[in-house]
């Protein structure tokens, strides 16, 4: 399934140029300071890397059998829009196993590019062979029927420390996940691409052997 929306082209451009320091920096530098996720949710594969739209959802433990377990779970993910990433927050759950192969599969099918999960994810090989980016606090085989339950998605959470509006910009490498809100989306964006531009001058400079002092006091960039 290919999915060419402006957004997908953005994002696509994104992922290929731009990293997690450059937007952090920017981000820093219009008083945002705290757009970076905590250190503990990571990508299941370092090579991965993830960019789109926050979908979130918000799940929390339980310690009985409902009717309906998925119920909630299911909508959540039959909601994902092409370009999404979901970005759920289970409370730190430590009982129960939040993502997994088959919602996987729906994501993918549905347009998604990836899954931030505060949380436990499973299936992490099928996951793998999918290349479906999914980042996660930690892997446990358990099932979550029983242990935590979906209670609302398309509102703003909590997710590893950030408060994540639906629509906001989330993007996760090896290095860590920012979140660009979406007011300032297209402001930060010009602006990780111009340090860029100077980064790599920079770095030319220092590879003449000049002392970082003097490339620093002519860039002004670290």
């Amino acid at each position: 399934m290919t999915i060419r929306t402006e957004d997908g082209v953005r994002f696509d451009e994104m992922q290929r140029d731009l990293f997690t320091g450059v937007l952090s920096d920017v981000l820093d530098s219009l008083g945002y300071r705290d757009q970076a996720m905590v250190a503990t949710i990571r990508p299941v594969v370092p090579r991965f890397t993830v960019v789109g739209r926050a979908h979130t959802v918000l799940s929390s433990d339980i310690y009985d059998m409902p009717d309906d377990p998925y119920g909630m779970e299911i909508a959540a993910v039959d909601a994902i829009q092409p370009n999404d990433v979901v970005v759920a927050a289970t409370n730190h759950s430590v009982r129960t196993c939040f993502w997994g192969e088959l919602l996987s599969t729906a994501a993918t099918m549905r347009g998604g590019r990836g899954a931030i999960i505060e949380g436990y994810t499973r299936d992490v090989h099928k996951i793998e062979e999918m290349g479906f980016p999914v980042f996660t606090t930690g892997m446990r085989p358990v099932d979550s029927a029983g242990r935590g339950m979906v209670v609302s998605f398309g509102k703003p959470i909590e997710c590893g420390g950030v408060l994540v509006r639906p629509g906001d910009i989330v993007f996760g490498d090896v290095d860590g996940i920012v979140v660009i809100p979406k007011a300032i989306e297209t402001e930060v964006i010009a602006l990780a691409r111009a340090k860029i531009a100077s980064e790599n001058k920079m770095r030319d400079q220092l590879l003449t052997g000049r002392s970082l002092r003097d490339v620093y006091d002519e860039f002004g960039i670290l």
